[in-house]
């Protein structure tokens, strides 16, 4: 990555008409480091409430969704983005299936607080892909992509060039399982019972230990 960032060619600034070059991207992310965090446990509670029914809605109807928050770009970015983190396998649904991205552009909606580091993020990722392929993300190939994304997915190998990129990525992977498993694929992937009186405990089932792959 180069040191002359003012250098490098300007990318469009997620949601405006106007450029940002890669050191305005990297102090959009890093001058709301936390911002991605859960808000007070009050309004988490009303966020998770509202983000609950506009999820029901959306089942019932089973329209189209238009974003309220992304743009088209950063909406077909975030929809590839999140099945590279949660695809669809033969225990469940991929993210999309789950209806993250519609999760995120609501709850960031209703967070406004949270979109410039997110979507400084989403610029960020097409930046560097440009930088080395020409391309935007969505427009990448697969190997390309994969191989962003494993320069930023492992904090403890990553580069440190990379750090914005890496915490970011990190921050939108939180995000993408938060609204996959409050999602109803989500939750029957986790295979959650609800609230089942149980008349003894004996400690955490055997086949728990086994999904996780250790013993008592």
């Amino acid at each position: 990555m180069s040191n002359h960032d003012t250098d490098q060619p300007p990318v469009p600034a997620a949601g405006s008409g106007g450029t940002m070059n890669r050191r305005e991207l990297l102090a959009a992310m890093a001058a709301t480091a936390g911002a991605f965090a859960l808000p007070t446990q009050a309004r988490a509670a009303e966020v998770s409430r509202d983000v609950a029914i506009a999820h029901a809605t959306r089942r019932r109807t089973r329209g189209r969704y238009d974003p309220k928050v992304y743009t088209e770009h950063e909406w077909k970015t975030v929809q590839i983005l999140v099945d590279y983190i949660i695809p669809k396998d033969e225990r469940s649904g991929s993210a999309t299936d789950a209806a993250v991205p519609e999760f995120m552009d609501t709850f960031l909606d209703l967070e406004p607080g949270m979109r410039v580091a997110h979507r400084g993020g989403l610029a960020w990722l097409d930046h560097e892909m440009r930088r080395r392929t020409s391309k935007d993300f969505v427009t990448a190939s697969d190997a390309e992509r994969r191989a962003l994304l494993d320069e930023i997915a492992f904090p403890k190998t990553a580069r440190p060039e990379y750090s914005h990129g890496v915490a970011w990525f990190n921050s939108f992977r939180d995000f993408t399982a938060s609204g996959f498993f409050t999602s109803e694929i989500g939750v029957n992937d986790l295979g959650y019972q609800g609230n089942t009186p149980v008349a003894e405990w004996t400690g955490c089932p055997d086949e728990a230990y086994r999904r996780l792959g250790t013993t008592k």
